[in-house]
């Protein structure tokens, strides 16, 4: 038999979240070593419990569960997020306008698919979360990435997002809270993403599943709150905010001028069919985790776990010579940056490698969020101070290594 080869569509897909470096990962575990795995945000390993509201409620209708439900979802689950659109003043969405799906990144996938043809543009945040790269490449479609300017707090520069849109552009991507740099956008940060939208009609699509992971005097503004004239697909979900990543219980939210976009949503419609229906059990999770009480304000004060150990890394980071470390307004990662005059990295990949391999800690390589420069790594901020010390220390020890 002759060797047989993965699709084409894949060759321009890439998720550094979960590669070569958790491979080798896995393969040291194996051999009997104790990893400090600061790779990817799941609660759950780190003694983020979902609710135990949450955890009672889909036990209670498991009975109920066992066969297919509406393609876009529960009544329930519906209507719910409706009365959240309601909470954060995105207006005019009704039942139709929401999909319920396995977890955000079946959704990303989704509303790609739907959109894009072969050669179509989609503007995405450089750096990103990795999945929308490869939705946007794996739908035909090719990504476009605009600067997110470190200096200015990682926010998004809107010169050079103006500069790349071209006839093929469809959609400009907005991910708010960042993955992974952790900023949180003002108001009229947001509002310009959205005037460049309506100038050059096009559909914003705003991640915002870290929108109750917020410190200090930051506040998340909702990008489809402001303004009713521009087509807006927003997605969250229950992974983050209410511990519950396994569930793989998320949504997917139109709203803006739907009657322009009613080929688009049949689109999404066929999409949603095509997989039946996402998982009946976890879908019993979201009407008490937005109507309930929310735990996770608890967790990002001072005194919270989030909060307490998001403080403690950033300034350990900063206090390594040569690391410099934006402080995150949101979410749960750091995103701290190498001098290069001190760390002449030219394969992060390898240094993330090494690092493993000497030091026992996982982290992610800057150039795996599609950043082009070497001098970026992420690292989670979910284990417990004493571990996050520890993997820190660790780290430490290693740059001195790569010192010039």
């Amino acid at each position: 038999m002759s060797v047989i080869r993965k699709s084409n569509k894949l060759i321009n897909v890439c998720y550094d979240i979960r590669g070569p470096v958790l491979q080798e990962a896995r393969r040291l575990e194996e051999e009997g070593h104790r990893i400090l795995k600061l790779n990817i945000g799941n609660p759950a390993p780190w003694g983020f419990n979902a609710p135990e509201e949450i955890i009672q409620d889909v036990i209670h209708n498991l009975p109920e569960s066992q066969g297919y439900c509406d393609s876009k979802g529960l009544f329930s689950a519906r209507k719910a997020v409706m009365q959240e659109c309601q909470r954060k003043s995105i207006r005019n969405v009704a039942l139709e306008d929401i999909y319920i799906g396995n977890g955000v990144s079946e959704l990303i996938v989704m509303s790609m698919q739907g959109l894009l043809n072969d050669n179509d543009e989609m503007l995405i945040p450089s750096p990103d979360y990795p999945l929308w790269t490869a939705a946007v490449s794996l739908a035909g479609g090719n990504p476009v990435h605009y600067v997110c300017d470190e200096q200015a707090g990682w926010f998004p520069d809107i010169e050079d997002i103006r500069s790349k849109i071209t006839e093929r552009t469809r959609g400009i991507v907005v991910i708010n809270p960042n993955n992974p740099t952790g900023a949180v956008y003002p108001v009229e940060l947001l509002q310009q993403i959205i005037d460049l939208a309506r100038e050059h009609q096009l559909i914003v699509f705003a991640d915002e599943i870290y929108d109750k992971i917020i410190y200090d005097e930051a506040e998340h503004t909702s990008l489809a709150a402001l303004a009713d004239d521009v087509l807006c697909i927003t997605f969250n979900g229950l992974s983050k905010s209410y511990r519950a990543a396994g569930f793989r219980s998320g949504w997917l939210i139109v709203s803006g001028p739907k009657h322009k976009a009613r080929d688009y949503v049949e689109g999404l419609d066929m999409l949603a069919n095509m997989r039946l229906c996402a998982n009946v059990p976890a879908q019993h999770a979201i009407q008490t985790a937005l109507g309930g009480y929310q735990s996770i304000n608890e967790l990002i004060v001072p005194g919270g776990r989030l909060y307490d150990q998001r403080e403690l890394a950033w300034q350990m980071l900063n206090e390594i010579p040569g690391v410099s470390c934006v402080k995150p307004q949101g979410a749960l990662y750091l995103f701290p940056k190498l001098d290069p005059e001190i760390y002449p990295i030219k394969n992060d990949e390898k240094m993330a490698l090494d690092l493993l391999q000497q030091q026992k800690v996982l982290i992610v390589q800057g150039s795996g969020f599609n950043l082009d420069d070497m001098q970026h790594f992420r690292l989670v901020t979910l284990p417990s101070t004493d571990l996050l010390t520890e993997a820190i220390e660790r780290i430490a020890t290693f740059l001195k290594s790569y010192e010039q």
